[in-house]
C-alpha cells in the first residue's frame, strides 16, 4: 500500500512543478527584450516514470525544456527596450495553451490527491474491521 502513496505523492510533486512552470510562463507572456536571444522563451516540464529507482519516486521531472518556436519581433521605435533598428522581441508564450496546460495540471493534481485520500480512507476502514 505504501507504493500507492509513493506514486500519488510523486505525481502530485510533478504536477506542482508543472503548475509552477506554467505560472512562470504566464507571468512572462508580455515581457519584451532588446535582443532575440534575451527574449523569454516558454518552458515545459518533461515527465518520466521510474519503475526501478524508488529514491526519486515513481514519477519524476528529469528536465524542463525551452520552446524552440520563434520569438515575435515587433517594430516599436519609441519603446525604451527597442534595438538600434527600432524592434523589440516578445516572449513566445501562447497564453491560451498555457491556460489549458494549467487546467490540465490542476485537474491531474486533484486526481492524485483523491487517490491519496481514498487509499488512506480504505486503509483506515480495513484497520477498523479487526475491532
Amino acid at each position: 500500500m505504501a507504493s500507492i502513496f509513493d506514486i500519488a505523492g510523486s505525481a502530485m510533486n510533478a504536477q506542482m512543478l508543472r503548475l509552477n512552470t506554467t505560472a512562470s510562463n504566464m507571468a512572462n507572456v508580455d515581457t519584451v527584450s532588446s535582443t532575440e536571444s534575451g527574449a523569454y522563451r516558454a518552458r515545459q516540464t518533461v515527465f518520466a516514470t521510474v519503475m526501478q529507482d524508488a529514491a526519486s519516486g515513481p514519477v519524476s521531472v528529469p528536465e524542463i525544456v525551452e520552446s524552440q518556436s520563434p520569438v515575435p519581433k515587433r517594430y516599436e521605435p519609441g519603446h525604451p527596450m527597442a534595438d538600434a533598428d527600432g524592434y523589440v522581441y516578445g516572449s513566445n508564450v501562447n497564453a491560451v495553451e498555457e491556460m489549458a496546460n494549467m487546467i490540465s495540471a490542476s485537474r491531474s493534481y486533484e486526481s492524485n490527491a483523491e487517490v491519496f485520500n481514498t487509499t488512506k480512507s480504505l486503509m483506515l476502514r480495513t484497520l477498523q474491521l479487526g475491532q
